[in-house]
This record gives C-alpha cells, structure tokens and sequence, in this order.
C-alpha cells in the first residue's frame, strides 16, 4: 500500500478515539495549504482509505492537526482552561511517493506520542 493513513488510540481509556477531527495540510515556506478535514471512526481510523493517495500523494512537507481538547472534552474528561494539551500538530516529511507513510496518535489528556507505522 501507498499513502498516508493515520490511527488515533486513547490511551487513557485503552480504546479507540472515536470522532476526533483532523485537518491534513500541505506545507510549501511559509505557505499552508489545507487539504481536507476528517474524523475518526470507531476504530480510531478515518473511512474512505488513505488521507492522500495516488495523485495527491507527493514528496513534500505535511501536518496533521489532531483535535484532541474537543475529543476529550467531547467523552466527559475535565480538563482544565486552558487545556494541557488541546491542538497536537504534527509536522513531518513524505521522502518517497512509493511508500506507506502511516502517522498514528497515541492520547491521553497529559501526554500524546507517535512514530511512523507501518
């Protein structure tokens, strides 16, 4: 598989997140082009295949901007104002247009990671 897919998992409560909103951009200089927006299915994947495939999957500079402030607020979690954590903007790089870029999230209120999966 070619593309970039995405996996977001709540670590705090060892599920899925399910309707979190993400914004995919296309980064050029200072320039930021949004690609689209999605949300999360119950499997903490977004529906419809890859988040750029085919034509749209190109070299380049991306971010991926995970809502997690109104997920969690969302599944009842107290957070404080501000939030500790509320946008996670990821920023990474596409190298070669034949590969599986795969950027999943892993969340709690207090902390988040990710790494490129396969």
């Amino acid at each position: 598989m070619t593309g970039l897919t995405t996996h977001v998992l709540d670590a705090a409560q060892g599920t899925p997140a399910e309707g979190l909103t993400i914004e995919l951009y296309r980064l050029s200089g200072d320039h930021r082009e949004k690609l689209k927006t999605v949300q999360t299915n119950s499997d903490g994947r977004v529906d419809g295949g890859p988040l750029l495939a085919g034509e749209s999957f190109k070299v380049g500079q991306y971010e991926l901007v995970f809502h997690a402030g109104d997920y969690l607020r969302g599944k009842g979690v107290a957070l404080p104002e501000p939030a500790f954590l509320d946008i996670i903007p990821i920023r990474f790089g596409i190298a070669d247009e034949s590969g599986h870029y795969h950027v999943p999230l892993l969340l709690s209120p207090y902390s988040y990671s990710t790494y490129r999966g396969s």
